[in-house]
């Protein structure tokens, strides 16, 4: 693995786990045993690795979407794959890492904010959409609105005044969320395929 990546990564781990403020280069080039002139070498500052480690995270998010979307056998399954690999992403995750970005690295946190009002709010609106299509929502949901609610209930979970994170998980809210909004989206039919695949889901363990 190439310095740079390595950096990015070890950068990766120390801002999920301690937010962005608080991890300073000299942080990173200690946990790594390497000199602050090296990470300076790959990278001109720290709104420059911010916004590479971020980009990173979005990606893996964008292509984890993806991938769910093709293989998904409906809409219901859909969004119940996703909450899977949710915990791949928020394990671990500091909610502070989103307000970081907003007050210290505006760029990244403008990144961020146009992925989710372009390729997330798509893939919302697309799901509701093969959803209705499939027959398992309700027909009489207004998709506009429904999308942008869901999509700033993203947010919810990252804020500390609401949630603090000595009380509660990230994973923890996102699952009440995303369930909160698929049964309220789904008709019988819907309803039926999510006791459904919680079922198969529950017995996996046990093959």
């Amino acid at each position: 693995m190439e310095i740079k990546d390595r950096i990015k990564q070890k950068a990766d781990e120390l801002y999920r786990k301690y937010g962005v403020k608080s991890v300073t280069m000299d942080e990173i080039a200690s946990q790594m045993g390497v000199s602050k002139k090296t990470i300076y070498q790959s990278f001109s500052d720290k709104n420059e690795l911010v916004d590479e480690v971020i980009g990173d995270m979005l990606d893996f998010n964008r292509s984890c979407c993806l991938d769910n979307n093709h293989e998904a056998k409906d809409a219901v399954h859909e969004i119940l794959h996703t909450l899977e690999n949710l915990e791949n992403i928020l394990l671990d995750l500091n909610p502070t890492i989103l307000f970081d970005l907003e007050r210290s690295h505006p760029a990244t946190f403008k990144k961020f904010t146009k992925y989710k009002y372009t390729f997330l709010f798509d893939l919302v609106k697309k799901n509701i959409q093969r959803g209705l299509k499939e027959g398992i929502y309700r027909s009489e949901m207004n998709v506009d609105i429904i999308s942008k609610v869901r999509i700033e209930s993203l947010i919810l979970p990252f804020r500390e005044e609401l949630f603090p994170k000595n009380q509660y998980a990230l994973m923890d809210i996102q699952k009440e969320l995303v369930e909160f909004f698929l049964y309220g989206m789904v008709n019988a039919k819907g309803h039926e395929l999510i006791l459904k695949y919680k079922k198969e889901k529950s017995k996996k363990p046990e093959q």
